[in-house]
């Protein structure tokens, strides 16, 4: 019996296994780096060199180059000549274990700008006035806001709101002030529970013009139905954040 000619194929495939496998481990090391530039880890902002690097996380030169050009095109560092690779991008923190307007949440990263780009009642769409617990069609307050951080755009917020509160809103400082604390101001109770749902979703058009960011570019979407302390939900947001300038966080315990 002739013997079995080798597959044709074979080098192709073990060549392409072997490239998959250095990505594998360019994304892997760059997910150690990302952390160490979003969190300070490198001191004055400038990464070490590539054999360093290397060396530090037991990585080939290849492996890192590639780590690195992963970081880049996520803009979060650049090569500077004479320098090195340093971090150009800062991306702020945003908890989510705790329930607090925006300003509050980044008031240690300079000031939140609102520009109010819609403000009045509209007939409340089925799935909110469901989530509003309000009859449908009735009557909700609805704003819609490009909120900034030192003059960069950041997210664009779209709420809607109960008009018995909503009301309240309508000749408000909402340019200055979150939302959250003139709640608690009109009610006079205190905010609650947040129901939250966090996923990546592509810019549209309309989005991605008032977030200067490219059209179809990944961003955060956050979704969170706002409860006072009694149980009632009051204010329901849509939020598109520019996932290249914010990054969420929070606590999570194991419970038996």
């Amino acid at each position: 019996m002739p013997a079995e000619r080798p597959r044709e194929h074979a080098p192709p495939v073990a060549a392409a296994r072997r490239r998959r496998l250095r990505a594998d481990r360019a994304r892997q090391l760059a997910d150690l780096l990302r952390h160490q530039v979003l969190t300070g880890g490198f001191p004055g902002g400038v990464l070490p060199l590539e054999d360093a690097l290397g060396q530090d996380y037991g990585a080939s030169r290849n492996t890192v180059r590639q780590a690195l050009d992963l970081l880049r095109s996520e803009r979060l560092v650049e090569r500077q000549p004479g320098v090195g690779t340093v971090v150009v991008a800062e991306k702020y923190p945003h908890g989510l274990d705790r329930l607090m307007g925006l300003a509050e949440t980044l008031h240690e990263h300079g000031r939140v700008t609102n520009e109010v780009r819609t403000v009045g009642p509209v007939p409340a769409p089925a799935c909110v006035a469901d989530r509003l617990g309000v009859p449908a069609r009735t009557d909700v307050l609805y704003v819609e806001r490009l909120r900034r951080l030192g003059g960069l755009p950041l997210s664009l917020d779209l709420t809607y709101l109960p008009m018995d509160i909503g009301a309240d809103l309508i000749g408000a400082d909402l340019e200055n002030t979150d939302v959250f604390r003139l709640i608690e101001k009109i009610t006079g109770q205190p905010l609650g529970t947040a129901e939250i749902t966090l996923e990546a979703v592509n810019a549209d058009a309309h989005s991605a013009a008032v977030l200067q960011a490219p059209r179809g570019a990944a961003v955060l979407m956050l979704e969170r139905l706002t409860h006072l302390c009694d149980g009632r939900p009051v204010d329901l947001e849509f939020i598109r954040f520019r996932g290249d300038r914010i990054t969420m966080s929070g606590q999570s315990r194991r419970t038996a």
